[in-house]
């Protein structure tokens, strides 16, 4: 299995990494992929990579909550380091009009930004969204030529919106949400085309049930793999097989 989506550069887990990287082994997890969020979460996140390079692959990106009014010389020194140091991917990026609207035109104006980069650099996309499916996928189909593909990370919703995002050629990616009782996903996932699942955590946040509320961590994800199994009716070992197909294609991996 492979974790599409984890955060173990936070200092959630600066006390305890190795443990956390070797549970994660044990459950038969053999690569944990690592999207960036800010400037600030650059150097921790390159530093786990390099302490655990066989394991670990970064992303770059500017995540649609740190959008601000510096929005220029933010999205100037995240693309400077596509030149310094290979990157799997752009991410994680997206719109997220949850928490607050002040700087939607911006955070469009990055999302836009940074599709057009990944079309530069020929790398898949790891998109955010969060009460903006619509803005989000109004602007991904202007954009999309054929060059763009990616992933709807931490996906939660409808059938018509799965639909709608492999319609544009972007996988979904499925985490702990699939395994809440009030998620909404037991009927969706049943739906859903396997050729575009992967699978991912979002640690350290959104743990699985029956870790809800704790720190999430990638050993937690053989539960949303068992669950997707059980909903398909299908053996833990092809949604596994399955979904790390899909990500080593999706970003390229060896």
């Amino acid at each position: 299995m492979i974790d599409s989506h984890a955060h173990i550069y936070a200092k959630d887990f600066e006390h305890d990494l190795d443990d956390v990287i070797q549970r994660a082994q044990e459950v038969g997890i053999s690569k944990i992929l690592l999207p960036n969020i800010d400037l600030n979460s650059i150097e921790p996140m390159l530093a786990t990579e390099a302490r655990y390079p066989d394991i670990c692959h970064s992303m770059m990106g500017l995540h649609p909550c740190y959008v601000n009014g510096n929005i220029e010389q933010d999205l100037a020194t995240i693309k400077s380091w596509f030149a310094q140091h290979h990157f799997i991917a752009v991410g994680e990026i997206g719109i997220d009009l949850y928490w607050d609207k002040t700087f939607q035109a911006e955070q469009e104006f990055a999302f836009r930004t940074q599709l057009q980069w990944a079309k530069e650099l020929n790398l898949p996309v790891v998109i955010h969204t969060r009460d903006s499916i619509e803005q989000t996928l109004s602007i991904l189909s202007q954009e999309q030529d054929g060059r763009l593909k990616g992933v709807f990370h931490c996906f939660g919703g409808t059938v018509a919106e799965a639909k709608a995002i492999n319609q544009l050629g972007f996988s979904l990616g499925i985490g702990g949400v699939s395994t809440f009782k009030n998620g909404g996903m037991d009927d969706v996932i049943p739906e859903l085309d396997l050729n575009f699942v992967i699978l991912e955590t979002d640690c350290p946040y959104l743990a699985p049930t029956p870790h809800r509320g704790k720190r999430n961590e990638p050993s937690f994800m053989k539960l949303v793999a068992q669950k997707i199994a059980d909903l398909k009716a299908l053996p833990l070992s092809t949604i596994s097989d399955i979904t790390a197909r899909n990500t080593q294609a999706l970003f390229n991996l060896k």
